[in-house]
């Protein structure tokens, strides 16, 4: 198999802040093994970058994401092993891209306008939010090919109840916006005409905002997100202490209608 460039499976834009990541390699955008590396460095340039502020994933067209390269998967079926090596290869590196996308210090955003499933449906879930419209859709659909999809569990899992989950899991079936709308998987649902539009919009709102505090009050709540109050707590306050201190929310408050009168 020929290694494909990064660049070929993931192409990036930045505009004011916004790190615009489209996905490639085909319609499908299958996370095959290359897909998986090309996403996993496109994340760690997002963090180390201070020029990006908001992060955008795309997969344009009727299939935002398919999921892992299941014919990549089947030409390992004639290896020695069956394939073991590679498969614990791939999935331990999605994994870890995954988790680098949903510890991610900035907001991230996917913007959906076609069929989320399997792993595809994972990379949705592990972003802080996400645009779809109405012709978007998302499964879970390894039951139905004799598996079950433990890994995009995970994200899902944190986003959203787990009956809803099990429902996905379970049937393998298809849902549309509207129920992933009701049960927070999805943030909103915007006219195909106006996707990318509203998305950006939001996007650019976001990154011009103080990036220091959105920043460390992302990497606060991924901390205590599962932790006791007391706990959660214990680790916010100083993030909170923080950020009132950061240099650019004071030089915001000079100009706020809360900076204090000056002496005459």
């Amino acid at each position: 198999m020929t290694d494909q460039t990064d660049a070929a499976l993931v192409e990036t834009h930045l505009n004011d802040g916004v790190l615009h990541l489209k996905l490639q390699g085909g319609t499908p955008h299958a996370l095959s093994r290359d897909m998986v590396r090309a996403l996993d460095l496109a994340f760690i340039h997002a963090e180390q970058s201070a020029d990006v502020r908001v992060v955008v994933i795309e997969g344009p067209g009727h299939m935002f994401c398919a999921g892992h390269d299941l014919k990549e998967v089947m030409q390992h079926r004639l290896d020695e092993d069956d394939g073991e090596a590679f498969v614990t290869e791939l999935f331990d590196a999605c994994s870890a891209m995954m988790a680098r996308l949903a510890l991610l210090p900035k907001p991230t955003v996917a913007m959906v306008d076609g069929i989320a499933a399997a792993a595809g449906l994972q990379l949705v879930a592990s972003c802080d939010m996400a645009f779809a419209t109405p012709r978007a859709s998302f499964c879970l659909p390894g039951v139905k090919n004799g598996g079950f999809c433990s890994t995009p569990a995970v994200a899902v899992s944190q986003t959203i109840g787990r009956k809803a989950l099990m429902e996905l899991l379970l049937t393998g079936e298809p849902k549309d916006a509207d129920w992933a709308l009701q049960v927070g998987l999805i943030n909103r649902i915007c006219e195909p005409e106006t996707l990318a539009a509203d998305t950006f919009a939001f996007a650019a709102s976001v990154a011009d905002k103080n990036p220091g505090p959105i920043s460390a009050g992302i990497s606060a709540l991924n901390a205590h997100a599962d932790l006791p109050v007391e706990d959660a707590y214990a680790i916010a306050t100083p993030v909170m202490v923080r950020n009132f201190m950061d240099p650019g929310r004071r030089a915001r408050e000079i100009s706020s209608k809360f900076a204090p009168a000056t002496k005459p």
